[in-house]
């Protein structure tokens, strides 16, 4: 029996010892085990400091998100091989996905927030401080990547999305993971890994995952390390106190069980949409994993008239959830992770059966399909009913972590408010309401016992997540019983493994340790006009300033007729007693429409379109006859992504300052332009370097990658030529229409074609009949095919001529398919 290894400083091992047995959730079959023994727990934690953070704190967020965003590309690929690994926990298909396809869902999302930050790898948080009248001395906050490890304990009923939505967290903020999986269900975790490892996207050390229980992994943890926690409630708070982490003053996040509440609202009585959702919305979160998540329904609150419907109708629910086999499609609900599990939650029902009576299920009886009840970890969903909440505590502390739920009434809405605190804090609280004052009733009132509360009604329901699903952008975790601690929530959780510094000094220095221009910074002129600059080579601090303009009566009249912004100030000086204004006065966003006339560069350049406004502050009215400049200063470089028909580009925040006669600052803006990259990955192929290319190659060259020979070679751009001159249209395009469009505007990027791309009109691995009798007539062939084609484009600008693998292309996107094509096979036989 094979041994689940563990991935430490920089190899796959295992234990030592003979390790403990892992059995197969629904079949009860002991398949694998895990052991421990041998493994140099400080090692591992400072390997991970050094070998992984050293990498990791270097890139920059960009270069994190996109790093995500490969390996989710990466596993999604692969998902398949989890999922049967995924039936051995007992997991269906869409409990497996949830965990599965949510945990690489949680790497996309977190790659999305790379948007948020800078283009370093440190992130600048907040607004300036201006620390004096002056203005010279001022501060501003930076957020580094802590240089230890975040070490994540992990409970065992989701092994994939429990890893990957802490790991996408502190990888994006540049810190490396060392991961423990709870033993029962490590296996499924191990795969991943795996293949996270095998495709070599992140950076050594970033990752080291121990497959089982390591007493001792908080012994040696330091002040720069992150700790969080994922189980019971008691074995969290016995990890929190450990010496080693007061000592340190280690972060500890703890996301525990807790007994989470769905209301049921007074206005949904039976018949209506909200208490069908509600009644569906228990059913799911009792089931789903068979109740083994930590934000699943445990307490059932509802208005005490309709206890009897509830319990009706979900038992009539309840009815329609099949047991077995969760390899069968007709399987609603699987097994619970391990028999050492289902004693763990008979032993709660059982407790709470003291003050509680079992509705729905029995412990003792379960029917299943496809599986033997007794061998596999099966178990009836039980639904609990306490009539008497306020007095029946164990209720609102016991928690049996699997397919139970417990119904209790409610007189009143401030009675659900208290019944849902007596949980003591909670992961998640949701309410089923049509009424939007009872809603923000119950969601005031009860906010400060829950992370997260869900408002289910018949208007959010078709795309509502639901109650038990955690989100990457919004905070996971909860006060009191449910660990205090919080998880995830989008920028908020990235930066729980960023330590925050306060940074004071003069503007210029601040500018230069930001990255961000800052007010009354001394400014770099330009060389030239800033728009004439490539986003690569522009630079915080780089500034124009510009000639000066006079405002006329007229432009103010002109302007307001223009946009039909007939303010009194400006438009009618006979109103202006009593006003803050003296004369005509000039619209605001006239003073920044002649700001833009003022620096704006007319002729073509990488600046491709403006691309908005964040902020406009006009700091005192300007009025006919005033005369003003501008001063327009980069202050800020934002990366961005391009996936549609445009060149790769990245945003530049200008710092817009509008000066009078007198030099006085009169208005402010930022504007935000998109600028084109350089293009420096392909040649450009001018007649020059084509005829260059050609002279080196020989009738005999042999090609670096591929097996055509230099005539091949040709006469397939040839042919190519004759498709471009509109010579050759007699075929269908060969890429299907659900990506044509995407391949179609890989066009416009600087990414050079993969080495042995195949053309769709080739078989795989044969060669084409050559059509001419020898190389250099291929080449002259060739030449005259081109030629055409540059007269066909000339002679017919606006035509579109369909190819074979990119669709419907212009004159300048055949232009780009040339440049492409030729650097791809001239590169093929070392000409370039």
């Amino acid at each position: 029996m094979n041994k689940i290894q563990h991935y430490v400083q920089g190899q796959w091992t295992q234990g030592k010892e003979e390790g403990m047995p892992i059995l197969d959730a629904v079949t009860g079959d002991a398949f694998t085990s895990v052991a421990i023994e041998g493994l140099d727990i400080p090692e591992i934690l400072n390997y991970g400091r050094t070998k992984g953070g050293e990498v990791l704190r270097k890139m920059t967020f960009q270069e994190r998100g996109n790093m995500l965003k490969s390996l989710a590309l990466y596993l999604t690929k692969r998902k398949e091989q989890f999922y049967e690994l995924s039936y051995r926990t007992g997991a269906t298909r869409v409990d497996s996905w949830i965990d599965i396809e949510g945990g690489f869902g949680n790497l996309f999302a977190n790659a999305s927030l790379r948007k948020l930050f800078p283009n370093q790898p440190y992130h600048v948080e907040g607004e300036p401080i201006d620390l004096s009248r002056g203005g010279r001395f001022m501060a501003h906050h930076i957020m580094v990547p802590k240089k230890g490890v975040a070490v994540h304990i992990n409970a065992f009923n989701f092994p994939v999305w429990g890893m990957l939505e802490k790991c996408a967290v502190n990888w994006m903020a540049g810190v490396p993971a060392v991961v423990l999986p709870a033993p029962s269900s490590s296996y499924l975790a191990e795969a991943v890994a795996k293949e996270i490892i095998a495709s070599g996207i992140l950076p050594e050390g970033a990752l080291q995952i121990i497959n089982g229980t390591v007493k001792n992994i908080l012994d040696t943890v330091e002040s720069q390390d992150v700790v969080t926690f994922t189980g019971s409630a008691q074995t969290g708070r016995l990890l929190k106190a450990h010496p080693r982490l007061i000592q340190e003053s280690v972060p500890f996040t703890m996301e525990a069980d807790s007994l989470n509440a769905s209301i049921l609202g007074e206005d949904a009585v039976p018949g209506t949409p909200e208490f069908d959702l509600f009644i569906k919305e228990v059913r799911n979160e009792m089931t789903a994993k068979a109740g083994q998540k930590c934000t699943a329904i445990r307490r059932v609150i509802v208005p005490e008239n309709v206890v009897e419907d509830v319990q009706i109708a979900l038992g009539k629910a309840l009815d329609k959830v099949t047991v077995g086999d969760p390899r069968l499609k007709e399987v609603r609900m699987g097994s619970l992770v391990s028999h050492q599990q289902v004693q763990a939650v008979r032993d709660s029902v059982n407790d709470l059966a003291k003050e509680a009576q079992i509705v729905y299920g029995n412990l003792d009886v379960i029917q299943t399909i496809g599986a033997d009840a007794k061998k596999g970890a099966f178990i009836s969903p039980i639904l609990l009913r306490a009539d008497h909440p306020f007095q029946n505590t164990v209720i609102h502390e016991r928690e049996a972590f699997g397919p139970v739920s417990t119904i209790m009434p409610y007189k009143n809405l401030d009675e659900a408010i208290t019944l849902a605190q007596m949980g003591k804090g909670s992961l998640v609280s949701s309410i089923a309401t049509n009424d939007d004052k009872i809603a923000k009733d119950y969601v005031i009132n009860a906010a400060s016992h829950h992370g997260r509360i869900l408002v289910l009604n018949r208007e959010s329901a078709k795309e509502s997540t639901g109650h038990g699903s955690p989100l990457p952008y919004l905070v996971h975790g909860g006060p009191g019983r449910a660990g205090g601690g919080e998880e995830m929530g989008g920028m908020r959780g990235i930066k729980h493994y960023l330590q925050r510094t306060a940074i004071q000094g003069s503007p210029t220095t601040l500018t230069e340790i930001t990255g961000i221009y800052q007010q009354n910074a001394k400014y770099k002129e330009a060389e030239q006009h800033p728009f004439k600059y490539h986003w690569e080579d522009i630079q915080p601090g780089m500034s124009l300033k510009t000639h000066k303009r006079t405002f006329t009566d007229t432009d103010i009249i002109n302007f307001a007729n223009l946009t039909w912004d007939h303010f009194y100030a400006h438009t009618d000086i006979t109103s202006l007693d009593g006003s803050i204004f003296e004369k005509r006065t000039a619209h605001g966003y006239f003073i920044i429409s002649a700001a833009a006339g003022l620096f704006v560069y007319p002729n073509k350049g990488p600046v491709a379109a403006n691309y908005g406004l964040e902020e406009c502050r006009f700091l005192r009215p300007l009025y006919h006859n005033d005369t003003v400049y501008v001063r327009l200063t980069c202050k800020q470089k934002v990366d961005r992504d391009v996936a549609s028909a445009e060149h790769p580009s990245g945003i530049v925040k200008w710092f817009v300052e509008v000066f009078d006669a007198e030099d006085e600052l009169v208005a402010i803006a930022t504007i935000l332009t998109m600028v084109e990259k350089k293009q420096e990955t392909l040649v450009e192929m001018t007649e020059v370097k084509i005829q260059e290319a050609l002279s080196k190659l020989t009738a005999e060259a042999k090609p670096h990658w591929g097996i055509m020979t230099p005539q091949h070679m040709i006469e397939h751009l040839e042919h190519t030529y004759k498709i471009a001159s509109g010579e050759l249209q007699d075929f269908e395009i060969a890429t299907p229409e659900k990506i044509l469009e995407k391949v179609h505007n890989s066009l416009y990027n600087y990414e050079k074609f993969p080495k042995n791309s195949r053309f769709p009109l080739l078989e795989k691995d044969t060669l084409d009949v050559l059509k001419h009798p020898d190389f250099q007539t291929a080449v002259e062939k060739f030449i005259d095919q081109r030629e055409k084609y540059k007269v066909f484009f000339k002679e017919n600008p606006e035509a579109k001529l369909n190819n074979i693998v990119f669709g419907e292309l212009n004159k300048y996107e055949w232009y780009l398919l040339e440049r492409k094509h030729l650097n791809h096979h001239f590169e093929q036989f070392g000409l370039l």
